[in-house]
């Protein structure tokens, strides 16, 4: 249980709520309580003397106790159960909110279903123990305590007799909570699998039916369903055990009752409307006995999904402001410097990128080339600080990466990544993605400049247009032209082009980098591609190779060497000529 202290804030936060709930658990417990006792009364004064006029008075009391208990019952209701919504959706923005703010790493090694699976199911068994859990569990101890008192006061003796099997319930509950606890936590494990599986497969559905893998799929979701439902069968059957046995023993102690207490009412040491109220005392006690173990169970489930997503909120970002973070930084220039900077990810033992030296004057467009796994995307995810370099030092404007705002540096750096992704919303707001206010005429203008406003203009709805879950209405150029126009419209200090231009044409190619010539002047401009056309009017061209910089220079410095540069110019210069013959 130790997993559900973390809930105490959100507890805190709505403490007068949860007081006032609890203070109705306690009036209609005691207005639904009274009605055993009255129901006594009436039967031993009738019993004497027997009158209409006195059976009605007793029928209105028996009325208005069940009717009072009944609405401060709907109370308990208004409050606590609300109460549990309103921190389930405070707690569902802090785990969206925590995952916004971890790092890059992150994302890599947990699958996109794990998520999934916390943000749902795992959060709804928190819930029940924050609404059903309390509001039973008060209910449970309140009742409990109220109904063994009455019975001590009517007779001691009696209510002794009828606890023999209490220690047995104790010990009932305490193990089968135990297995239900850690049955529990596989069935969730197990449902983080299936959603992982099922995202998988629905995000890849093209991959799927292009190599005609349908049955394959469906085959893997039905193995992980049917693990999924043994284990949840497993669950049902320890749980189940705990209802009848809870019945079984309550059951037992009205044996032991009527047993003892009918040879009392037979030898007149005990009235029969007392013993009337006893037993119905003691069927009201069965609810609370019950409700205990079902209570245990929402407790356990709820501290074994709290578990899962205390692993999550315990995870802290490597990457953010700190004790060294100068908060007097609010803008970025430009000026970007490589000082020894080598690079290593945690789960590998060679470096990615090695004692790279390299300084980019603000205003410049260097171009970073190379063969494939080089290192190129790894140097350019140093700059938004998707990554920490591993040594040496990388600084803009002067300043160690570090000491900037995360917020600051990111904010200036427009990022087209190799995989461009878009989200199923308009094409507008897909453009407007990067800012918080923006004008149409500004959105236009972004998509100009990316050569993306002839093909939106020809479409039905132009800038209103959905493009499906990742932009999948759209083709690959499509998707990277938005992408770019995405990050134009910020106007960032520095625009980063990761392979950004790859499935479009040469002459489009040309017309973006015109276009880009004007947007970014005075600006910082990094551009990655394998297409020589792409990086030849760079002011600065440097190679990688191994994750270290091999060559740099302009492009006619570069073709006249024999280096891996050269080399790239030839081959793309002889494809050229055999595509023309």
């Amino acid at each position: 249980m130790k997993h559900l202290k973390r809930l105490f804030p959100y507890l805190k936060k709505y403490k007068r709520t949860l007081l006032i709930g609890l203070a109705t658990v306690l009036l209609a417990n005691l207005f639904g309580n009274a009605v055993p006792l009255i129901v006594g009364k009436a039967i031993d004064y009738l019993k004497v003397e027997p009158a209409s006029a006195k059976l009605l008075q007793f029928a209105a009391l028996i009325v208005s106790a069940i009717l009072l208990s009944g609405f401060f019952t709907f109370m308990t209701r208004e409050t606590i159960i609300v109460t549990s919504r309103r921190i389930e959706y405070d707690l569902r923005n802090d785990f969206y909110s925590h995952i916004q703010k971890l790092w890059h790493s992150f994302f890599i090694n947990t699958p996109t279903g794990d998520l999934m699976a916390l943000a749902t199911n795992d959060l709804s068994a928190v819930r029940n123990v924050l609404g059903p859990g309390i509001m039973y569990s008060s209910d449970t101890i309140t009742g409990f305590i109220m109904i063994i008192a009455i019975m001590l006061w009517i007779n001691v003796r009696l209510t002794l007799y009828s606890l023999i099997p209490l220690p047995f319930i104790s010990i009932g509950v305490y193990f089968i909570g135990r297995m239900v606890n850690r049955h529990f936590e596989g069935v969730q494990a197990q449902y983080s699998v299936l959603t992982a599986r099922a995202q998988e497969s629905i995000a890849g559905i093209r991959v799927v039916r292009s190599y005609v893998r349908e049955d394959h799929e469906m085959n893997q979701f039905k193995e992980m369903s049917s693990d999924y439902l043994k284990k949840n069968l497993v669950l049902a059957q320890i749980q189940s055990i705990l209802w009848p046995l809870m019945g079984i023993l309550t059951g037992a102690a009205t044996v032991i009752v009527l047993w003892r207490g009918g040879f009392d009412v037979i030898r007149n040491t005990l009235s029969l409307g007392t013993m009337v109220s006893f037993m119905i005392y003691l069927g009201l006690l069965t609810w609370p006995m019950l409700a205990f173990g079902w209570v245990v169970s929402i407790f356990q489930r709820g501290a074994a999904s709290m578990g899962r997503l205390n692993k999550i909120f315990d995870t802290h970002p490597e990457i953010k402001d700190n004790e060294t973070t100068n908060h007097s930084i609010v803008d970025v220039e430009g000026a970007i410097r490589f000082d020894n900077v080598s690079f290593r990810f945690p789960s590998k033992e060679d470096y990615a990128l090695r004692n790279i030296d390299l300084e980019i004057e603000k205003g410049l467009t260097v171009a970073v080339v190379g063969r494939t796994g080089t290192g190129k995307s790894t140097l350019v995810n140093l700059l938004p600080r998707l990554f920490d370099c591993s040594s040496g030092r990388l600084l803009i404007d002067g300043h160690p990466i570090e000491e900037i705002p995360v917020e600051v540096l990111r904010r200036n750096i427009g990022y087209v990544q190799q995989e461009t992704f878009l989200f199923s919303d308009t094409i507008a707001n897909n453009i407007a993605y990067g800012i918080e206010h923006t004008t149409r005429e500004e959105i236009e203008w972004a998509a100009k400049v990316s050569q993306i406003y002839k093909d939106v203009d020809s479409f039905p709805r132009r800038f209103e247009t959905f493009v499906g879950e990742r932009g999948i209405t759209l083709s690959g150029g499509q998707k990277q032209r938005v992408g770019i126009a995405r990050a134009i419209i910020r106007k960032p200090k520095v625009l980063i082009l990761d392979e950004a231009l790859s499935a479009v044409d040469t002459y489009t190619e040309e017309e973006i980098l015109h276009g880009l010539k004007e947007v970014m002047k005075d600006r910082t401009s990094i551009i990655i591609s394998h297409r020589i056309s792409t990086v030849k009017d760079a002011d600065l061209i440097v190679v990688l190779d191994d994750g270290a910089i091999v060559e740099s220079g302009t492009h006619d410095e570069l073709v006249l060497g024999s280096g891996i540069y050269a080399d790239l110019y030839n081959r793309q210069l002889l494809e050229e000529e055999l595509g023309r013959m």
